[in-house]
């Protein structure tokens, strides 16, 4: 499923225009990025998260840096560390996806 198709669904089930589901959809899709960038710049203990109950959290973390192989070369480059967005399932996620 895109996001054209979750519109679709939202906009099926709610009886509302698609153009409307569409605002709210890039509304909360746009917040939740915003929220994300702007706590990657604080200290990973001081980071703040969405969280949606039933459905899951969104957080900034950090990733450690690594060894890699440029692969046109051969040689052993060092990836530096980042920030990167995560999710966590929630317990009701989980066991729909289960079964």
């Amino acid at each position: 499923m895109n996001k054209a198709d979750l519109i679709d669904k939202v906009a099926e089930k709610s009886g509302l225009a698609k153009k409307d589901v569409r605002a709210v959809v890039d509304g909360v899709f746009n917040n939740i990025a915003e929220f994300l960038a702007s706590e990657a710049k604080k200290k990973q203990d001081k980071r703040k998260k969405v969280q949606i109950i039933g459905f899951g959290t969104f957080f900034a973390r950090d990733r450690a840096p690594r060894k890699g192989v440029n692969p046109q070369t051969g040689a052993e480059i060092t990836i530096p560390k980042k920030v990167v967005p995560g999710f966590k399932p929630g317990k009701n996620l989980k066991e729909r996806v289960e079964g």
